[in-house]
């Protein structure tokens, strides 16, 4: 449980202001179809964080308990650095391909989670914690629960949050998981 909740809560925080989360306003402004969005968003977040929570898995088992230790102590403090730098869309993150409000919307949010913040917090989740399912729900709930409303609610719903503060909050609890981990937080787990 504790691993679904931990990437929840640090996906839903490190997702406000991404440019995932950008893209979700664009798609809502340009379509104003919220359904086929959200269900775009859902399928392309959970093929991504499953290849993400699979590759984390392996990264486990390829690499020796001490090394995984220091490598995603050092990753978890990274991550607390890169969430506090803005994300902006850029231009080919908001192309819309051909196939459907739904299609456009799985392409463009698959392509721009590729190698995002929430990807790579995804894959240090899941090496972090032994329940790739978990994981994996936790950061796809996390998405769901930054990117609805941005889909539901637009422009109204971004001028409210502070987007600065959401990010400290974020970046200390990267850095709290960074430190705990290099401390020997994930002894039990065999770090």
């Amino acid at each position: 449980m504790e691993a679904f909740l931990v990437s929840t809560g640090v996906v839903a925080l490190a997702e406000i202001g991404d440019k995932t989360q950008l893209l979700a306003f664009v798609l809502a402004g340009k379509f104003r179809r919220p359904v086929p969005i959200i269900l775009g968003i859902l399928a392309a977040t959970l093929a991504n964080h499953a290849l993400a929570g699979a590759l984390g898995a392996w990264i486990t088992s390829a690499v020796r308990p001490h090394t995984m230790r220091w490598v995603l102590g050092v990753s978890f403090l990274a991550m607390a650095v890169w969430t506090l730098v803005p994300d902006k869309l850029d231009e080919g993150d908001a192309k819309i391909a051909p196939y459907g409000v739904f299609g456009a919307t799985f392409v463009a949010f698959f392509l721009a989670e590729m190698g995002d913040k929430t990807q790579i917090a995804t894959i240090a989740l899941a090496a972090q914690y032994s329940s790739v399912v978990a994981v994996v729900a936790g950061t796809t709930l996390g998405m769901m629960i930054a990117n609805v409303p941005a889909v539901l609610l637009g422009e109204r719903i971004a001028r409210r949050i502070p987007v600065r503060l959401v990010h400290a909050v974020a970046a200390a609890i990267f850095a709290a998981l960074g430190v705990a981990t290099l401390l020997g937080a994930g002894a039990s787990l065999g770090y």
